[in-house]
Order: structure tokens, then sequence, then C-alpha cells
């Protein structure tokens, strides 16, 4: 058995210990992680692993095998996978919930009303509303004199952090159709903000609108620019046109400010720390970051650009590399596979054995398209689809099963004088409708019947619609000497056997 070692981040010698740590258990399983899932069956892939583990995990049960992500083993494996699967959990660096009222003593996050939460969906609304909590007690606490919201996206963040915390902002995306839409959002934002403010007498209050910049933040010195920036100051605030000469909006220099991003893409995070270390202005960074799997690394990319990965002379004094495979897999959520049933596990092990089996027709029949491109969600797409053909039918059998009931209304009428008609035909059409509810709920929550029935259809159909999907949406025209059934029939042991878990 491994045994659960507890790293700590106190100290700088106890923060290299985890790093050495982590990078000497990669390094003998490079093999595993830089492999990809869809060159599963190209590239023969389980010949790598150990046949231990093929016999333990080909026979294990789905529920299992969703566990193995969260550091879970059964007592009957064999020693060698229980120890790898036990020693990276002992790696792992810890997710528990923080107290944020301890930490941010300011923190007092507010519901967002219906006009700011306009667009947002209940995840991205909660987001924002933790988030631009502990942006505005930061900047409380550092006297900031503005917050730069860096990826601003449709500028959700910069809004609320605006009219609901009354904070001078600017945001900044890539995108000139997102500061478009941002534009337009706040200026119907403050519509409503300053009728309510007519309505409740407060016309003089000083109200905020994001100031909207179109930049692509593709170096250090670009933000580090941008970082001097401060907020035009009036009564109302108007955002600057933003096709502007950034040059325009650098002014103030000496300003504190604060860094946020919500979802800040691949390199991006990075910057907002270097541009911390390097940039006087900058008090305080705060970053929910994400895409990790797109952080540029050195050894993997252009020369010309500065690295995301690694960032710290830790991991660097470590010589630890990863690679597009192992960023790609680091970016799953341990969570989100835990949480999924029996049937929904089987229903991503069978999609990517498609894709698997789909990149065999890539390379026999189109090598020159290269090595796993991206062909979008077809599978999610063909499963969508099959589960409404299911559920028609399902709803086909509840309507014949209610085909007799205006025959059994009569009958109950004349049975019980004092219940008219009308009230009959209500109580009855409530009941049809309260099932065929039920049924949408237990088709879309638990899909039992649904796996039932995709065990017992033709695979190999499914599977040859997912090519001719995949090969459309890549530009290519299937010919007719494809042999899609000889690739499945190579494939589909495997796929019986549910090897395919690895994402």
């Amino acid at each position: 058995m491994a045994k659960q070692c507890k790293y700590s981040c106190d100290t700088a010698a106890e923060t290299l210990e985890w790093i050495k740590a982590i990078a000497d258990f990669i390094k003998p399983f490079s093999f595993l992680i830089n492999a990809h899932v869809v060159n599963f069956f190209k590239d023969r892939l389980w010949e790598a692993v150990d046949e231990d583990w093929l016999q333990c995990l080909s026979n294990e049960s789905v529920e299992s095998l969703l566990l193995i992500p969260s550091g879970i083993v059964q007592d009957h494996w064999p020693t060698s996978p229980k120890e790898f699967v036990l020693t990276l959990k002992s790696l792992v660096y810890p997710r528990e919930q923080a107290d944020l009222k301890k930490v941010f003593p300011n923190f007092q996050p507010t519901s967002l009303n219906s006009v700011l939460a306009q667009g947002m969906n209940l995840k991205k609304k909660h987001e924002v509303e933790v988030l631009s909590a502990i942006v505005s007690s930061a900047a409380s606490a550092m006297r900031a004199d503005a917050v730069i919201d860096v990826g601003a996206g449709q500028g959700y963040l910069a809004q609320v952090l605006a009219f609901e915390h009354q904070l001078s902002v600017v945001a900044i995306d890539a995108c000139s159709h997102h500061g478009k839409v941002t534009n337009a959002r706040a200026e119907r934002i403050k519509k409503h903000y300053m009728a309510q403010m007519r309505k409740f007498g407060s016309g003089n209050q000083r109200l905020n609108v994001p100031q909207t910049i179109k930049c692509n933040i593709m170096s250090l010195e670009t933000l580090k620019s941008l970082t001097t920036m401060s907020s035009h100051k009036g009564d109302v605030e108007q955002p600057k046109p933003i096709e502007q000469d950034l040059e325009l909006g650098l002014a103030g220099r000496g300003s504190s400010l604060v860094l946020a991003g919500l979802h800040a893409c691949g390199d991006l995070s990075v910057t907002m720390l270097k541009t911390l270390l390097e940039c006087e202005e900058v008090r305080a960074v705060i970053s929910i970051g994400c895409c990790y799997n797109l952080l540029s690394e050195e050894g993997f990319t252009n020369a010309q650009i500065q690295y995301g990965f690694p960032m710290s002379c830790g991991v660097k004094s470590v010589n630890l590399s990863l690679g597009k495979s192992s960023r790609d897999l680091a970016c799953q959520s341990a969570e989100r596979w835990k949480s999924l049933g029996k049937d929904a596990g089987l229903h991503n092990f069978e999609l990517h054995a498609f894709r698997a089996a789909f990149q065999m027709v890539l390379h026999k029949y189109f090598p020159e398209v290269g090595t796993s491109p991206s062909i979008g969600r077809q599978g999610k797409a063909l499963r969508r689809k099959q589960q409404r053909k299911i559920i028609e039918s399902e709803l086909q059998a509840e309507e014949s099963t209610y085909s007799d009931l205006p025959q059994m209304a009569c009958n109950m009428d004349e049975a019980c004088s004092v219940t008219h008609s009308g009230e009959s035909e209500a109580v009855n059409t409530s009941g049809i409708r309260s099932d065929v509810d039920a049924l949408f709920t237990k088709m879309s929550l638990h899909t039992g019947s649904t796996c039932e029935r995709t065990t017992s259809t033709d695979k190999y159909s499914l599977f040859e619609k997912f090519c001719q999907s995949g090969l459309c949406r890549l530009g290519l025209k299937p010919s007719d000497n494809i042999n899609f059934h000889g690739i499945w029939k190579g494939v589909e042991p495997y796929v019986g056997n549910r090897i395919i878990t690895k994402c």
C-alpha cells in the first residue's frame, strides 16, 4: 500500500519538496499521460500498459472506474494499480472550501437583480456574485483607484463591479464583438440605474460605467502598459469607442490598481501574476483561471513568445515538462466523473471509443488530415438524437395507454352523476400531463432504459453515423471504398470490455 504523505506549501523548502515529488511520480508514467485517447486504437496504446492493470480494469464495474479520478481504489485490485492511484491522490493539491468571510473581512455577496443578471445562467450568476464581492473587498482594503477586468468577455463582472459595487472599472478583451456587447449592455443597465436614481431622488449620485478597450494581451509589456490607465472621472462615465488607439487610454500614472479575471484563459492568468510582480501600480491580482491546457510551454511552442509554463523557478529546477495531451488530461474534473451514473459513464466511454475508432478511419483513408483534429461534439449530438427518439417512443406508448381514458371518463360520469363532464376532462388531462412530465424527468435524469436500449441496438450504425458526421465537419467527402464495418469489427471487442476510460 502506498504511503499517504501530507505535503505543504507553508515554506519554500516544503513547496519545492512537493514539486519534486510530483515530478518524480510523473516521469516514469510519461507514456501514459502523453497518450491521447483518440490514438488508442491507432497507436495500440494498451500494449504499453501492464497486463495486470488491463485485466483488473477491464473487468471492473463502471461505477468503480468513475471513482478512480477521485483516488478511490478497490480492495481486490493488485498492488501496483492501488499504489499508483493512492500515491497520485497524496500529491493532489487540496480543494477544501475556504471561509471567504475570514479571508476577506468585508466580503458581502449580494444577489444580482434581474437587470444585471440578464444573459447569465445560474452558474455564471453565482460566479459573478461571489467574485465581485471578493474583488470589491480587496479593492477597498488596497484603496485601489480602479479595477482592470482582464479578458472581460461580455462584461458581466465589470458591470457588476461598476454599477453594484461603485468601482471604477476598465474592461479589456481581445474580441471587438465582446466590447460592443459590453457597451450596449452597459447602456441598458445605466438607463435602469438612472431611472431608479430619479425615482428615489438621488439624481446627483455618481454612476460608474465600465470603460471598454479592445486589446489582445499577448505579452507582459502590453498588460503593464494598460495598468497605468485610470478611469475617466465624471458624473456619468461614458465608455470610449472600443476601436480607439490604446495610447489615448494611458493616463494617471501612479494609480493603485487591482487586476481581476473570471475564467482568464491560458497564459492570461500567468501574465496577470507577472504584472503584479513587475508593475508597482498593481496591488492585487484576483483571477479564476481556466483552460490550463492552452498554456504555452517551453519546448512545445513558439520560441519567440513568453512561456506560460513552467512559471516558477521551482518547477524549472526539476526539468518538468508536460505537453499538450497531459495538459488536456489535467483539465478533467474528478468530481464530474464521480457524479456520473452507470449509464452516463457508459455513454461517455462509448463516445470516446467512437472517436478513437474514427481516428483509424482518418489515418487509413485521409492521412493528409494530420493528428487528432477537432470534430466538435459529434457523439453528443448523435446521443441527443437517439434519446429524443426514445422519448418519442415512450410518449407514444404513454398516449396509447391513455387512449381509452375518454371512454373511462364517460363510464365515471354514468356512475357518478354529480361530476360534470368538463371537470372530469380537466382531471384526466392533468393526470396525463403529470405522467408526461414525470416521463421527461425520468429520461433526462435517469437513463437506465436508454442504456438498455442502446446496448441492444446496432452500435455499428451509430459509429458509421458518427464517422459520416465527423468527415463532414472536417470538410471531407466520404467515399464508397471506406470500410467502416471492417474498422468497427477490429475495435468492437475493446469497446465491449470498456478498456477506453482515459479521457
